[in-house]
């Protein structure tokens, strides 16, 4: 499975990766030609009873490929291998990957001679599976900044996501997210929502962010929420997130971890993004966290 536009690589350097998988492995290749093809694809290599799924290209085209790897159900006979591609590619690196697409096809080549693999858990949202995070609110909107500036033909960059959030936080307004576990009081009136199904949530250059330290793979979901954006507390907050030994904590901060199942509604429809892409505005999404979901070489 290759995103022809993947952020890191070339039509030469893909050529180079894609015979050196082509020597250990019976390869089809497969070229995603827009929004949704990687899903299509890989629900017909399911379909057809291939062993093993490879992607080339980032967080997007992962997402994709594991939803349509999963809509008959979680832990397919087929299994996942992910070479990165992406400008950031935080589930390749949260598996242990190299972050060069190179040096990891050694890896992913590596772990197939051996047998490597895990099988780990995934979120949901509604009917959607993500790999790492889900947000709801700022973040969200963030995200949607961005993804509007890539089209616009800028590159993607820590700078990029940088102005983005300041120029989100200049414009931001009081959000009244609420989130709901059964057995459990409502948080209400928190303005924003970051879930994780593993740390990091994401990386500036190499430097992880981690809202959620103990997010695994092997555990339920985990949130940090905040209760206001007030600019002195939620500086402070980012640099615990940012922090070598990260615990984000204070009257604003609002923290969940291993949760099964919950929900996060608003009044009026806010931005929500799953695994770092943009999927429009919601007034409610029910998150659900899916053990053994899906089988990874690693």
């Amino acid at each position: 499975m290759v995103n022809p536009k993947a952020t890191t690589t070339n039509p030469r350097s893909r050529d180079v990766l894609i015979r050196a998988l082509g020597s250990a492995l019976d390869l089809r290749v497969g070229e995603t030609q827009h929004r949704g093809h990687a899903a299509e694809l890989a629900a017909e290599a399911v379909a057809d009873g291939l062993d093993l799924v490879v992607t080339l290209g980032g967080d997007g085209t992962i997402n994709e490929t594991v939803n349509g790897m999963l809509e008959a159900g979680p832990l397919p006979g087929t299994a996942l291998a992910v070479v990165p591609g992406g400008s950031t590619n935080v589930f390749a690196r949260a598996l242990g990957l190299p972050n060069n697409a190179t040096e990891a096809t050694g890896v992913v080549l590596e772990a197939l001679r051996e047998g490597r693999s895990r099988t780990i858990g995934l979120g949901r949202a509604d009917s959607r599976y993500f790999t790492f995070c889900a947000g709801f609110g700022m973040d969200a909107a963030v995200t949607r900044r961005v993804e509007r500036s890539r089209r616009k033909g800028r590159t993607s960059t820590p700078a990029l996501y940088l102005r983005a959030t300041i120029a989100q936080y200049a414009t931001e307004r009081a959000s009244l997210l609420t989130l709901h576990r059964d057995g459990h009081p409502d948080e209400a009136g928190l303005a924003m929502v970051v879930v994780q199904n593993t740390a990091p949530w994401t990386y500036l250059n190499d430097r992880p962010v981690n809202p959620s330290p103990e997010a695994s793979f092997e555990l339920g979901l985990d949130v940090m929420a905040l209760r206001k954006l007030r600019l002195p507390s939620t500086l402070r907050t980012i640099t615990q997130i940012l922090s070598s030994s990260p615990d984000p904590h204070g009257k604003q901060v609002f923290r969940l971890h291993d949760a099964e199942a919950f929900t996060v509604s608003t009044p009026k429809p806010l931005a929500f993004q799953l695994d770092g892409d943009y999927l429009g505005e919601r007034r409610s999404v029910e998150f659900r966290s899916v053990a053994e979901a899906l089988r990874v070489v690693c």
